[in-house]
């Protein structure tokens, strides 16, 4: 197979969990080939660099085989290179540091449920 669509290689290859979500990223734009928006209906060819863009960075994919049915993850070597720039991961690292971090379970603002536990207790008390 010489040629794909570009929303079944996205999701053929692993980059999306679902073929539709892939299509979704294509009409809005987050997928490009040499800086040009793409539809999700593009035919791919073996060598193109895939650029996908998935918040707060952006990954390129060189395309080594071209296909339409899902493999293994054991076999992404064959299907794609990845040639994301080394300062996107960088990007990523630091947003996951500076960024919002997830609260431990029972800190923070308490639950409806919690309120009225609190209340029943106060209520003990007094």
């Amino acid at each position: 197979m010489e040629e794909a669509r570009i929303d079944k290689w996205l999701w053929a290859s692993r980059i999306f969990k679902t073929r539709s979500i892939a299509a979704d990223a294509c009409k809005n734009g987050r997928v490009t080939i040499g800086n040009v928006i793409v539809k999700p209906s593009r035919m791919v060819k073996v060598g193109e660099t895939v650029s996908v863009r998935k918040p707060p960075i952006t990954y390129s994919f060189r395309i080594l085989k071209t296909i339409e049915q899902r493999v293994g993850a054991k076999l992404l070597p064959e299907i794609y290179e990845n040639v994301t720039d080394p300062e996107q991961y960088e990007l990523l690292e630091m947003t996951r540091i500076s960024g919002f971090v997830d609260r431990a379970r029972g800190t923070g603002r308490p639950t409806k449920k919690d309120r009225r536990s609190l209340d029943a207790f106060l209520e003990d008390i007094e």
